[in-house]
């Protein structure tokens, strides 16, 4: 389809909403370890950018230099506004660290020491460790003719050492590469009686640098600088050529730690031509190098909140409630009997769902479990419940999404795990990820005198993984709704069978029916304004890209249609353009927790259609994976959904950011009242 209206740039979006986590990092009212959370986030989400986003523009730019991005630009050119705003963008990031939490925490007793600080007892300690902890497992490599400069692991911290002098063979010593192992701990505490800081610490990079002449032995050590090298971390599996995805995905995941190189970060000091010697050595450009003023990987500051008792520093722990209907600790098939169930997550607890699981694994009526995993985490009760349940003799079928960014090998160890219990495992469609969540138990119930079979169904915006659950905001839904249930029925027959397409009731599917459900929706809203009656669309997600979609968006704005949109990350369609899209606002949340339920609100007359979903409205939700959208029928917790998942969020005056047309975010500063949806919903739920 050709694009009839502008779109702004993904990857340029992607920057953006990372510059909206760091803000964070400055807001002063947020808890100031949680500031330094917020930095190490942005590091995090920043390798997953260059591994996934960056790796593959720059191999776009090999293939095929001359093509253009969606957003009508060079490829060349967004190459280099990606960089000079990812460049901008590591600078705040180290500027924010030093001038503002650093400092900080300095004052709270939370204190780094660096080389340059150390007196002569605490040099004394550091250099006993060195010896007795890191000297035993580093190796380091002298570069000559017989040593080759090594391919360095993917993200692992490293240094290169420039040497004088002659080695025990006669060599010139001329440069050496030191790795550091993954296993070493990042953050070392040094003695309180030491430090003077009621927490001191030393990084593992200032040992490694102060000491690293006891691996050179008579050599002068001229320069030790810290680096780190990205590579591209795609799979590259054919799902059409293999056999057994499993066994080819095993295969491949070792080379994900030796992709291509995409990005070189070294200390701010590296001289010049050591600089130039890691480029070479990793074909990249003097573009692709980005100096830092600090640790090469920030992510490991992570570890400070978890090793620092300060809870006045961090987030008040909250408890996630347990809705009344089921607090009581009953049959959940029962309570579910009796009506629907929302759960509103991390402000409800997820654990139902793993009630409900752990009671259908030992209920003697329940004859079949069937189940989705995207991502649970490498130590899930989940998990464990539905191997309880196969043991028990239930008939458990698992999809096992293994194409899972990042979660590959980690579902390839569950898979092989359930399989080896008697469940039936399943990988999905070739060329179609199952991102869908969805729970089918299937339980024998008495029915006038006689038993007779009946479905229920758990449903979900967010992953089946107890952790994240604390941490983003999702909905499920719990019903024994029996066209739902059919629905959920069909799906899974088209995951773990072959045949046709099913037809569904309610539910809108992907690859299917959700795009085209959605742009009937749209243009019925549209109609509507047309007519002069009202009009009315607000959409939640993480992500807007799809190109029909956005124009359809256009025209209902264009038809008087009022529009609100709540996007997390990016966003390719322009708000408030006159004549095009002067309807449309789009905001984004950034807060406590990671905003992630995908929510879609039609006025449809005043039926107030609501649908909850898996997916973002991207061309890969809407046209390569499995993902389903799911209505809610009951009047109360459609209220629910509206008020909680999208009017607390539009009134939202502290955690929002609004777009502006040029693609730009401006923070919405409160009024008389300041409004916090996440904070309201804490203080409702947990308080």
């Amino acid at each position: 389809m050709s694009i009839r209206y502008p779109l702004l740039n993904r990857e340029l979006g992607i920057l953006g909403f990372n510059e909206r986590v760091l803000a964070q990092a400055a807001d002063p009212a947020v808890p100031l370890l949680e500031r330094l959370r917020f930095i190490c986030i942005t590091s995090s989400n920043l390798d997953e950018f260059f591994e996934v986003r960056m790796a593959g523009l720059q191999e776009q730019m090999r293939d095929n230099p001359g093509a253009l991005s969606p957003d009508g630009m060079s490829l060349q050119h967004v190459y280099e506004l990606v960089v000079e705003r990812a460049q901008r963008l590591v600078h705040r990031q180290y500027r924010m660290l030093h001038d503002i939490v650093l400092p900080a925490l300095e004052q709270e007793g939370i204190y780094f020491h660096g080389t340059d600080s150390w007196n002569e007892a605490q040099t004394a300690w550091a250099r006993q460790y060195f010896l007795d902890e890191l000297l035993p497992v580093l190796t380091p490599i002298g570069l000559d003719p017989a040593h080759p400069f090594p391919r360095v692991l993917n993200k692992s911290l490293n240094f290169v050492v420039e040497l004088e002098g002659k080695d025990a063979f006669g060599r010139q010593a001329m440069m050496g590469i030191v790795q550091a192992p993954r296993a070493l701990p990042r953050l070392v505490r040094m003695p309180q009686e030491l430090s003077g800081f009621q927490h001191g610490f030393v990084l593992l990079g200032s040992l490694l640098q102060r000491f690293v002449g006891e691996l050179f032995p008579s050599l002068v050590v001229r320069s030790c600088n810290q680096f780190r090298i990205t590579r591209n971390s795609e799979l590259f599996v054919d799902e059409d050529e293999i056999t057994n995805l499993r066994v080819a995905l095993q295969g491949e995941l070792p080379a994900r730690h030796l992709g291509n190189a995409v990005r070189l970060e070294v200390s701010a000091d590296t001289p010049v031509h050591l600089v130039k010697r890691l480029l070479d050595e990793s074909a990249l450009s003097d573009k692709d190098c980005y100096y830092v003023d600090g640790p090469v990987n920030l992510v490991r500051l992570m570890q400070l909140p978890e090793k620092v008792d300060r809870p006045e520093l961090k987030f008040v722990p909250h408890i996630p409630a347990i809705p009344k209907r089921i607090a009581t600790g009953g049959n959940l098939f029962d309570v579910i009997d009796q009506g629907d169930v929302l759960l509103h997550h991390p402000y409800e607890s997820f654990q139902p769902v793993l009630e409900l699981l752990l009671q259908a694994a030992n209920d003697p009526n329940v004859v079949a479990i069937k189940q989705t995993i995207y991502r649970t985490g490498t130590d899930s009760p989940l998990m464990d419940a539905l191997m309880q349940a196969a043991r028990n003799g239930k008939e458990v079928t698992v999809v096992v999404e293994l194409l899972a960014r990042f979660d590959e090998e980690t579902n390839i160890n569950w898979a092989s795990q359930l399989e080896a219990v008697g469940a039936h495992v399943v990988y999905g469609v070739v060329g179609h990820k199952c991102h869908a969540k969805m729970m089918l138990i299937v339980r024998r119930v008495p029915v006038d005198g006689r038993m007779t079979l009946r479905r229920y169904v758990h449903l979900g915006t967010g992953n089946y993984h107890p952790r994240t659950a604390r941490m983003y905001t999702d909905f499920g839904l719990m019903t024994s709704e029996q066209r739902i249930c059919e629905d959920v029925h069909h799906v899974f027959q088209q995951l773990t069978g072959i045949g046709g397409e099913l037809q569904l009731h309610e539910m809108w599917q992907s690859p299917f029916t959700l795009h085209p459900r959605l742009v009937e929706s749209i243009r019925a809203e549209a109609e509507a304004a047309r007519a002069g009656r009202k009009a009315r669309i607000v959409a939640k997600m993480n992500a807007l890209l799809e190109p029909t979609v956005i124009d359809e968006l256009y025209e209902a704005s264009k038809a008087g249609v009022k529009i609100d949109l709540i996007v997390r990350g990016v966003c390719s369609l322009q708000p408030g353009v006159p004549g095009l899209s002067e309807n449309i606002t789009v905001r984004s949340i950034v807060g406590r927790f990671l905003e992630h339920h995908r929510i879609y609100y039609f006025y449809a007359g005043g039926a107030e259609n609501v649908y909850l979903s898996s997916a973002d409205w991207m061309d890969r939700n809407l046209f390569r994976r499995v993902e389903v959208a799911f209505p809610i029928h009951d009047r109360r917790l459609k209220r629910r959904v509206i008020a909680e998942g999208l009017s607390a969020l539009l009134g939202d005056n502290q955690s929002a950011w609004l777009m502006q047309s040029d693609g730009h975010y401006r923070r919405r500063r409160p009024g008389k009242a300041s409004r916090n949806a996440q904070l309201s919903l804490l203080t409702k739920f947990c308080s």
